[in-house]
């Protein structure tokens, strides 16, 4: 359960530093428009995402199990946040948060991180395939410039709605949310080591402000952003309002474990290390009560940041500090600048981001899986999208497992008599 930090600056030197300063940076550019527009897209403030990403990311990087995890607000967050916040407000989803962070540490206490491997796979796809779905259909709103105040959580009420506005399409926001996805992806490609998110959604919110186009930024919509943190307050614990939010926190601890884990198992691929899990787990949990005493949201391990800070040069968890305390020095100083990003990049980042997550790498691969895997997966899918995050990962693992247990029924492994 040891930090890794405490491992790694055993060894520290000066040229482990300067890879870790230049990483940090690096990644960092990276998570601060990912932060503000995962925030919004979960129907909270755009300072909540850097408050996550700041307080959560600088805990998973102190006290985590990974020498290069990177922590904070993530995509795969977004469907129960939002939903958390639309029926409870979101001192709902602080309270949900900081349980969530009291179960990982019990998780993590109990040694629980190796049962990851349990969950099965086809389970983890599909949930993931359907969150990524959610993702791309919240942003079509600000891409298309649809003059909507709200749209329905419910994913065929949302889509009825979206067709219902499409006169008031805005060409100038959906010209602004294409260029900033190609600039994106082509950076991404000719230099995958420069923070190309960062440059593609100022260079097109340059232009909207340069030409004054009529295309919403975070200013006008949600007001100038703070330029410190909050002062950390407990939330309401009322025995009333734990029960209520229970099930929210025990699904928001599932998924950071899950998505944290997972990252490092991705990291260890990357960088050739080897994470301690349950040390993850605890971290998780300590950023999470972190996150909600300064009213962020929930965080785990990201493995897009986390691949760009091992691709980075990024060696040890000082990157993941760097990554943290650059953006807290970004909030202070250039916070006003940040009201000049505009809605349709943001969601067109976010729009790549749903790509991503639905890992169309591993879609011929679904083919040639087992018919029950197979179905599995797509029943998670469903679940996810029609119905609820929690009902899919539920249904799923279940239904996984008893799959699991009967192909053990089914092929009982060979017996081999003793030696006489």
């Amino acid at each position: 359960m040891k930090p890794k930090l405490l491992t790694t600056l055993q060894t520290y030197n000066r040229s482990l530093f300067l890879s870790d300063l230049f990483a940090g940076i690096s990644v960092a550019m990276v998570a601060l428009p990912l932060s503000i527009a995962i925030a919004i897209a979960s129907g909270a403030g755009p300072e909540k995402g850097l408050i996550t990403a700041i307080v959560a990311g600088f805990l998973i990087s102190a006290l985590g199990g990974s020498r290069v995890q990177i922590g904070g607000p993530t995509g795969a967050f977004i469907v129960v946040v939002f939903g958390v916040i639309a029926e409870h407000g979101y001192d709902g989803l602080v309270l949900a948060t900081f349980m969530a962070g009291i179960i990982l540490l019990i998780a993590g206490f109990l040694r629980l991180g190796n049962l990851i491997r349990h969950v099965p796979e086809p389970v983890i796809d599909g949930f993931t395939i359907g969150i990524a779905v959610i993702i791309a259909t919240s942003q079509l709103k600000d891409l298309l410039g649809l003059p909507l105040d709200k749209v329905p959580a419910d994913f065929i009420a949302k889509l009825e709605t979206l067709w219902g506005a499409r006169d008031g399409l805005n060409l100038a926001a959906l010209l602004i949310g294409l260029v900033t996805m190609i600039l994106i992806v082509t950076l991404r490609r000719m230099a995958p080591r420069f923070p190309g998110l960062i440059l593609a959604v100022a260079a097109t919110s340059a232009v909207v402000a340069l030409a004054q186009l009529p295309v919403d930024t975070i200013f006008s919509r949600y007001g100038a952003l703070p330029s410190t943190l909050p002062m950390p307050a407990p939330p309401d614990l009322s025995a009333a309002r734990i029960a209520e939010l229970l099930p929210s926190a025990f699904v928001i601890a599932f998924l950071a474990g899950v998505e944290s884990l997972l990252s490092a198992i991705v990291a260890d691929r990357m960088s050739g290390g080897k994470h301690r899990p349950n040390a993850e787990v605890l971290a998780q949990g300590w950023a999470n009560i972190g996150s909600s005493l300064f009213t962020g949201m929930p965080a785990t391990g990201a493995i897009a940041r986390t691949a760009t800070n091992v691709n980075a040069g990024g060696k040890t968890p000082v990157a993941g500090l760097i990554h943290a305390l650059t953006i807290l020095v970004v909030m202070m100083v250039a916070a006003p600048l940040a009201g000049y990003l505009v809605m349709p990049a943001l969601a067109g980042l976010l729009m790549i981001t749903a790509w991503n997550m639905s890992e169309p790498h591993k879609w011929h691969n679904y083919l040639s899986m087992r018919r029950s895997d197979q179905l599995l997966l797509v029943l998670t899918l469903v679940l996810t999208v029609l119905a609820d995050l929690t009902v899919a990962i539920g249904v799923g693992v279940a239904l996984g497992l008893a799959l699991r247990l009967r192909r053990r029924e089914v092929q009982p492994p060979e017996w081999t008599p003793p030696e006489r």
